[in-house]
């Protein structure tokens, strides 16, 4: 589990304690090689090999080797049943609003919400798309690997991004506030060029996204219940396709809502069992402390399928109590002294969470101080603004938003975001490696740490909890994803290309095609991957090498108007290209050739995310101030409407006023709380070095607090916010009188009528009338 490389962080390495087990790779070697590739042990133990493992894992290679928890058809019934519950749900709301609360569904409303999505919903649907299985599968494999700097470089490295995307939500409202896709700002600013190569870079996204989410899914599926994972790549989208081409975007926000709130809830359940209900922090910290106290040769053994540490004198692994010394005699193959009977610890890379960690202060798992952990940071951040700035999903959220709540929506939502993985991580993940379940690379790698430490603590309701949790995120994103791409196809493709006089009938139309056509083409994209060897890690780690470039050109598009359409299209290509090159050339240097293993390590992902959006960064600065384009703004707010459906777009949304006021705002807090979670924490944590119990004990209840006022806020402000709503479908559906009725000033009471027009023949009449009065 822990990844052997040679470091400039080598100083983070520095201080170890006497006597304390070191990584392969920095420990002189007491085994010398034999024929066949077998081993002589040179220097044994000479006391118990204890493990904190379970015994009931005693001897097995992997946590998930033949151990499905949960029966084959149940897993099948939460892949498929779910989407269909869903999907009856959520358009069964948007049917009830647009019944009783008089919404209309009409191609802009089921591409944009209405475009009057208030804070609370805003900020949870930004949490559900956030929430990718990554989040959940990914965060505690870093934790596994890297102790507690993993956990919290993937809360901060991607949620930044959410916080910095603010400032383009409210740039969006004041510039362009009828667009429908990023791409039709492209297309408006930059012109077809600029506007094909975007297309090229958001549709790229999506598909990296989406493929995440499958490949994720699907191997938690095969672990937790025996599910075939090809069959269940196809089977996964089909749950989001029935209620995104049903209910639109609108639906895909209720939706949302839902999982989101389902996802707090088993967090805490999670967060609170391992700190309070089964252990505690001083448990946790005092069994880490032990996994690192094991030498190689100890590991070895722990994870042998001759392991039997208990009372048996000629147990592997125990000491033999008649001679007072270890008896290794039944640790060895039958007959041999030259090889440990069938050790599952690879020598070269290592497969488990045992000894020290290379690269981290005194090898700990319990410190800031990991050169690993601050090089998957770096990785995330890069990756991450990829995900975010050039995903559609993401600015159809802003799209959506009121413009009063967009740059808070997101705000709120990437803050509350920050907890899921730091909390569930900095849970699931140490535990697993506190209680040495035997998880190998491989199950971590994929994904199925969380799963592990649920089946381990719950059983099947564990494992239960995992897969509905995991099954919301993918379903949420999923639908995301599905709307962004059919979006960019309608408006982007099918309206700027092919048919520039479409309706808005139209757009709705192929708008469901490509929901449908896009979701049982994925299923196709992930049977792929997983034939080649991918896990959900290593795509995660690849994503920003090939969508990096597009970061700095969109961002500088809606914040510079210099920035020039020449210098966006060559950033874009270019630097995607030069990060293409030095990946390649990174893995030759450091492993002497190209291999899936050799591309995936964190040195060469470092150096090509690094190109990636520099490169990126400098080639499109140095082209606009050479040919700055001096755009004044015009075109992106020219951009038309269909169906003149102007909801959200009032005079009072689009002040110019509270635009501006809500774009210094946005810039204040989004860049304060970007250098607060990035910059002071982790240097504020640096003397710490290897965290003391109370230390970590703090730590802890950060990450609980910090879940349990997010779970609060975004499960119960978006139904404050929607309350009005609420009453008026239940007064409808029910005949009661529970809305409010509006206040009335004394002068109210009565209100004075407007005078009816009146006809020219009763004019004639009444003066005849008044003429012969007078005549008599």
């Amino acid at each position: 589990g822990q990844t052997s490389n040679s470091t400039v962080f080598e100083w983070l390495t520095a201080d170890r304690r006497p006597g304390q087990g070191v990584p392969a790779n920095s420990r002189s070697t007491s085994t010398s090689s034999t024929r066949a590739g077998r081993r002589e042990l040179v220097n044994m133990p000479t006391n118990d090999v204890v493990s904190q493992m379970d015994s009931k894992y005693w001897g097995d290679e992997t946590f998930f080797e033949n151990n499905a928890p949960l029966p084959r058809w149940g897993g099948y019934l939460i892949v498929v049943g779910f989407g269909v519950f869903f999907s009856l749900v959520t358009t069964g709301i948007v049917s009830l609003e647009t019944k009783f609360v008089g919404t209309k569904m009409s191609s802009e409303f089921f591409n944009t919400a209405g475009r009057d999505i208030k804070i609370g919903l805003t900020a949870s649907v930004i949490v559900s798309q956030w929430t990718w299985a990554a989040t959940l599968l990914q965060s505690s494999n870093v934790a596994w690997q890297y102790g507690v700097s993993g956990p919290f470089w993937y809360a901060s490295g991607a949620t930044i991004q959410v916080l910095l995307f603010g400032v383009l939500a409210i740039e969006l409202k004041r510039r362009a506030p009828t667009c429908h896709t990023v791409c039709e700002l492209v297309l408006a600013r930059w012109g077809t060029t600029a506007h094909k190569t975007f297309i090229f870079f958001s549709f790229l996204t999506s598909i990296i996204v989406t493929s995440m989410l499958l490949l994720g899914g699907s191997a938690t599926m095969k672990a937790l219940a025996g599910c075939d994972v090809n069959l269940t790549s196809f089977l996964i989208p089909w749950g989001v396709i029935l209620y995104t081409a049903a209910g639109g975007l609108k639906a895909t926000f209720l939706a949302s809502y839902i999982h989101t709130g389902v996802i707090f809830i088993i967090l805490l359940v999670m967060v609170y069992t391992v700190y309070v209900k089964e252990y505690s922090t001083d448990q946790i910290y005092d069994l880490l402390e032990q996994t690192v106290q094991h030498s190689f040769e100890e590991c070895e053994i722990i994870f042998s399928e001759n392991y039997r540490c208990d009372d048996e004198t000629d147990a592997c692994g125990c000491e033999d109590k008649a001679l007072g010394t270890i008896n290794i005699d039944n640790c060895y193959k039958p007959g041999t002294r030259d090889e440990i009977a069938d050790t599952y610890y690879d020598d070269d890379s290592p497969r488990y969470a045992c000894g020290a960690v290379a690269g981290n202060r005194r090898g700990s798992y319990l410190t800031m101080l990991s050169g690993p952990g601050l090089m998957f940071g770096i990785i995330n951040i890069i990756g991450n603004f990829g995900t975010v700035f050039v995903d559609q999903s993401y600015w159809q959220s802003a799209i959506a938003a009121k413009p009063a709540a967009a740059h808070k929506g997101y705000m709120l939502g990437g803050l509350v975001w920050f907890t899921i993985p730091f909390a569930l991580a900095t849970a699931c993940g140490l535990a697993a490696t506190a209680l040495q379940l035997p998880i190998d690379a491989g199950e971590a790698g994929s994904g199925l740490v969380p799963p592990a430490v649920a089946t381990h603590i719950y059983g099947t309701k564990g494992a239960l909890m995992i897969a509905i949790m995991l099954f919301m995120a993918i379903v949420s994103t999923g639908s995301a994803e599905s709307i962004a791409v059919s979006s960019i196809a309608a408006y982007d493709i099918y309206r700027t290309y092919f048919n520039p006089e479409c309706t808005g009938a139209d757009i709705m139309r192929v708008s469901r095609y490509v929901i449908v056509l896009y979701g049982a083409t994925m299923g196709v994209l992930a049977v792929i991957l997983n034939y080649i060897g991918l896990n959900l890690g290593w795509v995660y780690l690849f994503m920003g090498i090939v969508i990096g470039s597009a970061v700095i050109p969109l961002w500088n598009m809606m914040t510079w108007k210099d920035a020039s359409a020449g210098g966006a299209v060559l950033a874009a290509w270019a630097g995607q290209i030069l990060a293409l090159i030095t990946w390649l050339i990174a893995a030759t240097v450091q492993s002497g050739g190209i291999s899936i293993g050799s591309l995936g390590t964190n040195e060469v992902m470092l150096s090509a995310n690094l190109v990636a959006i520099c490169s990126s960064g400098l080639i499109h600065y140095v082209h606009s101030k050479m040919y700055p384009q001096d755009y004044d703004w015009v075109s992106m707010g020219e951009i038309k409407l269909l169906d003149n459906d102007k909801s959200g777009l009032t005079e009072d949304d689009l002040d110019p006023v509270k635009l501006d006021e809500a774009k210094r705002w946005i810039g204040k807090v989004g860049w304060g709380f970007t250098i607060l979670i990035v910059v002071i924490w982790p240097v504020l944590s640096t003397p710490a070095g290897v965290f003391t119990k109370d230390y970590f004990s703090f730590w802890v209840f950060i990450a609980i607090l910090w879940g349990l006022v997010a779970s609060f806020i975004i499960i119960f402000l978006p139904l404050v916010e929607s309350g009005m709503s609420i009453l008026i479908v239940i007064d409808g559906l029910f005949g009661t009188n529970l809305q409010p009725a509006p206040e009335t000033s004394a002068e109210e009471v009565e209100p004075i009528k407007a005078a009816e027009p009146v006809k020219a023949k009763e004019v004639e009449d009444e003066v005849a009338d008044e003429g012969k009065e007078q005549a008599s």
